[in-house]
Formats: structure tokens, C-alpha cells, sequence
């Protein structure tokens, strides 16, 4: 069986180097023998997480299709901006939200948990969005994911992709070929393969 990989991307800005970053990712995983699906946050629109909100009405229709999704993956690539040196905020709500989600089809479930999660990012900036995936790896470890060692930061990425959408530093293509070789066979290995 195919190991199902999940590439999400943290912004739905219009040329956004994360989603170009999101397209690459998957653009390689797709030529491995898993099964790749990439989304976008654009299609699950949510409101901030709000307690109240949520006792009153219940889980949003689009936390519970999104919790669906992640759920029948085996692994996640998460492509995150950094904004202020930490999370930004479309992607920690959309991740609070599917955290919410408890019961899929009456069934119980816990969307992240023993999920492999990946980090990749990419940044104006020389840091390369490094510091929000550190955060990141904080958030997904309290899910109870398994989160992969090797990642993707791409620093001054204003410059880091060519007319097509390719990768022109060659640190940072050795990085993503390794992120990707690793979530791979991670995911083919010890996948959840079924929800």
C-alpha cells in the first residue's frame, strides 16, 4: 500500500513562497510512490477557535472535513510562514480547530496523533522560518504526532525559486530531496495506513 501524504501550506496569500514552496514539495512527492494530496487552507475557510462559538454551535463543518483529511493521511507536510518569529495565525487555527475534532462518522479520533509530520518553510527573511517551525515542533509533539528530524528552510526565498517554480539553491533542494526521501519512507514504514 501507498503511503497517503498531506502537504499543507500556511498561506493562501497570492504568491505566497510558502504555497510555491507547498507546490514543490509535492511536485517531488509525487514522483515517489505515495499517494499526495495537496490542499489548501482556502477550501476549509474557519472562524477564530472560539469556546463559546464552539458550545453553542458545535464544530465548524469545515474543522471536521479538514480533521477527515488529515485523519486518512499517513503523514503531513506542513509548509509554515513565520510571522513575528512564530506561528502564523490561518494555520495554528485551522490546527486548534482540527485538535477539537473528537468523532469522525460516530467514530472516535484524534487527527494527529501518530500522524509523521514534516516542516518545511520559507522566509524573506535569512532565517528561513526556522523559528516557527521550531514552534511548530512543540505544538505537534503535544498532538502526539511523530515528527521527522530533517527539514526545509528556505531563507531569502524572495530569490530561491526560478521562473517555474524551482528551487535555485542548492542547499535548499539537498534539503527539501532529503525531507522528502525521509517523510516517505517514514510514512511507507510506520504509516497509521488506515482511519
Amino acid at each position: 500500500m501507498s503511503a497517503r501524504i498531506l502537504v499543507l501550506p500556511g498561506s493562501v496569500r497570492t504568491g505566497s513562497l510558502n504555497a510555491l514552496l507547498a507546490a514543490e514539495a509535492a511536485r517531488r512527492l509525487a514522483l515517489t510512490s505515495a499517494s499526495v494530496t495537496l490542499l489548501s487552507l482556502a477550501d476549509y475557510p474557519l472562524p477564530l477557535l472560539d469556546a463559546d462559538l464552539e458550545a453553542s454551535d458545535g464544530l465548524p463543518e469545515n474543522a471536521v472535513k479538514l480533521a477527515e483529511r488529515i485523519a486518512a493521511q499517513d503523514a503531513l507536510l506542513l509548509v509554515s510562514p513565520e510571522y513575528n518569529a512564530s506561528l502564523p495565525p490561518l494555520l495554528k487555527n485551522a490546527v486548534d480547530w482540527v485538535s477539537r475534532v473528537t468523532r469522525i462518522g460516530g467514530r472516535p479520533v484524534q487527527p494527529f496523533r501518530r500522524l509523521i509530520v514534516g516542516f518545511a518553510a520559507a522566509s524573506p527573511r535569512p532565517g528561513g522560518g526556522a523559528r516557527s517551525l521550531a514552534a511548530w515542533r512543540l505544538v505537534f509533539q503535544d498532538l502526539g504526532a511523530d515528527l521527522l528530524t530533517p527539514q526545509c528552510t528556505v531563507g531569502e526565498a524572495g530569490t530561491a525559486f526560478d521562473e517555474s517554480g524551482r528551487l535555485s539553491s542548492e542547499r535548499a533542494n539537498l534539503a527539501l530531496d532529503t525531507l522528502v526521501e525521509t517523510l516517505v519512507g517514514q510514512a511507507s514504514a510506520l504509516g497509521r495506513h488506515g482511519f
